[in-house]
This record gives C-alpha cells, sequence and structure tokens, in this order.
C-alpha cells in the first residue's frame, strides 16, 4: 500500500509540474501521455487512477476549465489580464511582421477549394462590399455541379470568417451565425494558440449550430496549416439574401 501511495505521489508531483509549464491547461489524455514519457515504468491504469481527479485532490491548485481539461489555478487569475498582454504581443508581432487579417484571405479560400473541396471557386472579400451592418465575410465560394458530373446539383454558396486575434472569437461566431443568412455553409477560421478552453466552448457551439471551425497559425501566411475542427453543416439561406449579396459580387465568384 505504502508503495502504490508513492508512485501515486510521484505520477501527481509530475502532473502538477507538467501543468505549471502549460498556463492555458492541457487535456488529461496529453497529461497522462506525458506523464508516460517522462517515466515509461509507469502503468497506464495508476496514472489514470492518479490524475482523473486532480482538481478535486488538488482543489486549491487545480481546476477543470472545460471538460477534460486541467489547469492550474493560478493562471485562472490570469486570464482577465492576458488578453491585453496577447493583444500588445500580437500588435508588436503583426508590425515587425506586417502580417494583416487580408494575408490569409486568399490561402483559406484557396485551401477551400483544392484540400477541403467545399467550392469549386472562392475568393477573398472581406471590407463593406455587402453595405449592410451584418457584415461581410472574409472569403465567399462557390460550389457549382461539372459537366462531367453524372447527377447535378444545386448551386452552394460557403462562407468563412477569419480572426487573427484570438480576442475576436465570440465576434468571429457571430458573425458565422450571421452569414448563414445568405449561405448553405459558414466556417469560422481562428489562431490554433487560442485558449483550450475557449476553442473547446466555441467547438460545442459550432456545432450546435452547424457552423465550421478551423484552427490555424495566425503568424505565417505563407503556410497557415489551416485545420478542421468541425465541417460545416448544410444550411438553406434565404435565397433574397443570397440574391441580394451575390449580385454585387457576381462578376469576381462567377468567372
Amino acid at each position: 500500500m505504502a508503495t502504490t501511495t508513492t508512485i501515486t505521489g510521484q505520477i501527481r508531483k509530475i502532473a502538477l509540474e507538467i501543468l505549471a509549464d502549460k498556463p492555458e491547461g492541457i487535456r488529461y489524455s496529453d497529461m497522462k501521455r506525458k506523464i508516460l514519457e517522462q517515466n515509461s515504468d509507469f502503468n497506464p491504469n495508476t496514472i489514470s487512477g492518479a490524475t482523473w481527479d486532480l482538481e478535486i485532490t488538488y482543489p486549491d491548485k487545480v481546476y477543470k476549465p472545460d471538460r477534460g481539461v486541467f489547469r492550474l489555478v493560478k493562471f485562472k487569475e490570469e486570464v482577465t489580464t492576458q488578453p491585453d498582454q496577447q493583444s500588445d504581443s500580437t500588435t508588436k508581432t503583426t508590425k515587425k511582421k506586417n502580417i494583416k487579417e487580408e494575408d490569409f484571405y486568399q490561402p483559406f479560400a484557396d485551401w477551400l477549394v483544392n484540400e477541403l473541396e467545399e467550392c469549386t471557386s472562392a475568393i477573398g472579400l472581406g471590407g463593406n462590399i455587402f453595405r449592410d451592418k451584418w457584415g461581410t465575410p472574409d472569403v465567399v465560394g462557390v460550389r457549382e455541379s461539372k459537366r462531367s458530373d453524372i447527377i447535378q446539383f444545386p448551386t452552394e454558396i460557403i462562407v468563412g470568417e477569419i480572426k487573427t486575434d484570438s480576442n475576436g472569437l465570440i465576434t468571429a461566431f457571430g458573425q458565422a451565425c450571421a452569414y448563414r443568412i445568405f449561405s448553405h455553409k459558414s466556417y469560422i477560421v481562428v489562431p490554433n494558440d487560442s485558449q483550450i478552453e475557449d476553442i473547446t466552448r466555441l467547438d460545442t457551439l459550432c456545432r450546435q449550430f452547424g457552423i465550421g471551425l478551423i484552427l490555424f497559425n495566425n503568424k505565417n501566411p505563407e503556410d497557415p496549416n489551416f485545420e478542421i475542427r468541425a465541417r460545416a453543416i448544410k444550411n438553406e439561406p434565404d435565397m433574397f439574401f443570397v440574391n441580394k449579396n451575390l449580385k454585387l459580387i457576381e462578376d469576381k465568384l462567377f468567372k
């Protein structure tokens, strides 16, 4: 019994050390893997038994910001100041590398066509081209049947909203929802270094509302490494708004 307690204590000590190096938090499965990497002699079942309830064992040190995610309590207090710090850091990085949100419009448009194959053509847009207070998507794509297709299908409109700033995730979600009024599928594209708990909540919301979620590297326009987290579910838009908005970009989108 003493040996088991000692091993359990060793595992929990390592777990706390791992959490100390993860201000954003870490998923249970990743923590288990890292503990095994440090000591492969540990029994995986023993690791599970020692770590699955860390927030209960150390209520003053560990909490769960979301399901399956552990984080140190001391980092929770930094959340209120972290956005400003991130914003300053992002601003400095943006100025230094001169990276703009617009730099990712065409790469994402190309990715929608060539890799995700959601569109047959797509263009970067942004700005206020739709002249609407509800906003204009950063990317608009169209999916049309090819002449070689045996079964022809109706034309679909796919849109994307890109955010290079992790502080704009809620805004991005709201815009993506609004775009569903004139699109069949709507995606939001957010930085892959956003807080784990923010991505988890956004993922849950996107799946509930049928919005697609894409993660990407917001520091490298040449290689954004777009990664799909949730695929958009087809929605039937209001054709009045479809025609109203697409009429303004018809020449660009339908070539």
